[in-house]
């Protein structure tokens, strides 16, 4: 069963007199519980395919369609609702918020977005805690913390209001070697426990070997694996 289709999208932006084309004529599908990478270098339009799945950008043509909902003309009140029942984020440079603890932090978005009770709240943290092993640094802030350690909290956040799928930009990009592989085992597991799909973009090799679905992107368009990538699956 697919949780991401694309039929036939793509995206131009208006740069002064420029129409420039950031997808051309993609077609994918991602199934359900799948861990899926976007991969290409700057510029090969991964960023702008997860923009679509996230609702935070609209194709100028074709179709996508995300746990059901055909979310390209959703207007912000709409998409903002769907974010929030439907999707988690996990983002490159963590985007943790300094004054608040670990716990505050995993908490957020279920006060911002679900306005759930206290007492359903704080279950929901302690356990997304526990699963990604950060429980003891619960009242530690952002600063406080290691790369990985944050990371960790990144995904106990995207997790904490059960998604249907996660969305990971560059998720590895400011972690070492040793971290980048520890939080790929890391979200493998959230995927087995919580039945959420991943899916990423990247560049980068280490995510790439995880990934049971590979698309590869250049000059905005969906590839056959080039040989310097690799073998991959093009839909």
């Amino acid at each position: 069963m697919e949780i991401v289709s694309f039929d036939q999208v793509s995206k131009s932006y208006r740069m002064g007199e420029v129409d420039v084309t950031a997808l051309s004529q993609v077609s994918l599908l991602i199934s359900k519980g799948e861990f899926a990478a976007l991969v290409g270098p700057s510029g090969s339009g991964k960023t702008t395919a997860l923009n679509l799945i996230g609702c935070l950008d609209s194709p100028t043509t074709g179709e996508v369609v995300v746990a059901g909902q055909s979310v390209g003309r959703l207007n912000r009140r709409q998409g903002a609702q769907f974010r929030g029942k439907k999707l988690g984020f996990v983002f490159q440079d963590f985007n943790l918020l300094p004054v608040l603890t670990v716990f505050e932090n995993v908490e957020y978005p279920l006060l911002m977005i679900r306005d759930m009770p206290k007492g359903d709240r704080h279950p929901a943290v302690e356990q997304v805690l526990e699963a990604v092993g950060m429980t003891d640094q619960a009242r530690k802030y952002p600063g406080q913390l290691s790369g990985g350690q944050k990371q960790r909290v990144a995904i106990a956040r995207a997790l904490v209001g059960n998604p249907e799928l996660v969305l990971a930009d560059e998720p590895t990009a400011n972690l070492d070697s040793a971290t980048a592989q520890r939080v790929m085992v890391l979200m493998k597991r959230m995927r087995d426990t919580f039945g959420t799909t991943f899916v990423f973009s990247t560049h980068d090799p280490r995510v790439m070997d995880q990934a049971e679905a590979t698309f590869y992107l250049e000059d905005g368009r969906l590839l056959d694996a080039p040989p310097a990538y690799g073998e991959g699956r093009h839909a």
